[in-house]
């Protein structure tokens, strides 16, 4: 059987079509610009064996990316399916699901039903999730589809670590508090970590560090979040590429009333315009790493602010784990960024880190552990993969 694993954006499409057996990929890719005004939409399309096909036009909605995904996957030159009744289910990554969904679940109307009252809880990204969902029962009709949230790993965590103190009635009507994101990633490294280890999972008190241009970390014991980094929506926590990350309330007014902001501009200024990008005009790692080699100081500013940010979540998370174990990196700048894993772990090594320095310089990608065998702390790298994690779940629900 095959598992087509879907990641619907505002305005793009990513894909990967999994054999469910072998969980090999079998082809993946990108439909972006999708319903963009006055421009080509693109999709790229990779076969393993088969090179890259890439082509332009114009693309309305996500329904018509949709299509286009199909009948690559079924084409004579870049297909890898005779028949689109060789996919046997499709997962969608959804990025909220409240305190409805713990865990993931297969699509049905009244599931769907309950998605749609969350879109207020994720306005940016659950349309386009849903619309994802939407378009497959309309092209895919009868095939089965299963929803797997990114919020649903952290809701283990305990009242104290997920309330806000806030007037106890938003928290009743609204559901205004704490959820925390990225759980399909923070879930698969944490257990992929244990097998690394040849420990099990629920004999462990963990870190799970995944930095991007969206960064959190999960304190995670014996495989159950107690907190994590990011609150009602990714904006809280951590630095990052155009997110602020933690900061005063009383900024938000400040920033409307001195820019003329509406609630909905001052919300995307924090969102978009702010972390790394707000500070130096870049909001790539890459280009703060280089820029604050040559001597820019905001570049290093904000990568000092980076890097300080991370240690004390580390140092608050290890009090509420009472103890660590394991500190893992992953996603884009954890797997990729030695200079980042080296600088942090130096702040840690007076709580008995003992990083290989010589094995972690320039190391890129590759699940490893990183520190000495007599470190208190083990420090591993895991590259993150959560269109396995989504493609498992899938299988398992529709079997």
């Amino acid at each position: 059987m095959n598992i087509l694993v879907l990641n619907s954006g505002s305005s793009s499409l990513k894909y990967k079509l999994f054999s469910a057996a072998k969980e090999e990929v079998l082809a993946h890719g990108l439909v972006e610009r999708i319903g963009m005004p006055g421009g080509l939409g693109k999709i790229t399309h990779q076969v393993q064996q088969n090179g890259k096909y890439e082509a332009e036009e114009e693309i309305s909605n996500h329904q018509q990316g949709l299509r286009m995904i199909l009948n690559l996957l079924t084409d004579e030159k870049w297909g890898v399916l005779r028949d689109l009744k060789e996919i046997g289910g499709v997962g969608h990554r959804v990025l909220h699901g409240g305190e409805y969904f713990k865990e993931s679940i297969l699509v049905t109307p009244e599931e769907l039903r309950k998605m749609e009252e969350l879109v207020e809880l994720g306005p940016l990204h659950m349309p386009a999730n849903l619309m994802g969902i939407k378009a497959c029962a309309e092209l895919m009709p009868g095939v089965p589809q299963v929803a797997v949230f990114d919020t649903a790993f952290h809701q283990t965590m305990p009242k104290k670590a997920y309330l806000y103190a806030l007037p106890y009635e938003l928290y009743e009507k609204y559901r205004v508090r704490r959820y925390g994101f990225h759980g399909t990633s923070h879930r698969y490294v944490s257990g992929q970590a244990a097998k690394l280890l040849g420990c099990p999972l629920e004999s462990l008190k963990m870190i799970t560090a995944h930095l991007g241009n969206g960064s959190s970390l999960a304190a995670i014991d014996g495989g159950k979040v107690i907190d994590t980094s990011m609150g009602l929506t990714p904006l809280e926590g951590l630095v990052m590429g155009t997110r602020s990350g933690d900061l005063d309330p009383a900024i938000v007014p400040l920033i409307g009333s001195k820019l003329k902001l509406t609630p909905e501009q001052a919300d995307e200024y924090l969102n978009k315009k702010s972390g790394f990008v707000g500070m130096t005009g870049y909001s790539d790692m890459r280009d703060i790493q280089r820029e604050r080699q040559a001597g820019n100081l905001r570049a290093q500013e904000a990568y000092d602010l980076f890097i300080y940010r991370i240690v004390k979540y580390i140092g608050a998370y290890m009090t509420a784990l009472k103890g660590l174990d394991v500190l893992v990196f992953t996603a884009g700048i954890g797997e990729n960024d030695w200079q980042v894993r080296a600088d942090i772990c130096r702040e840690l090594e007076f709580l008995g880190v003992k990083m290989d320095y010589e094995k972690n310089e320039g190391l890129r990608g590759k699940e490893t552990i990183l520190s000495l065998p007599d470190s208190k702390v083990k420090v591993l790298l895991v590259p993150t993969n959560e269109e396995l994690v989504i493609a498992r779940d899938t299988m398992a629900l529709i079997s």
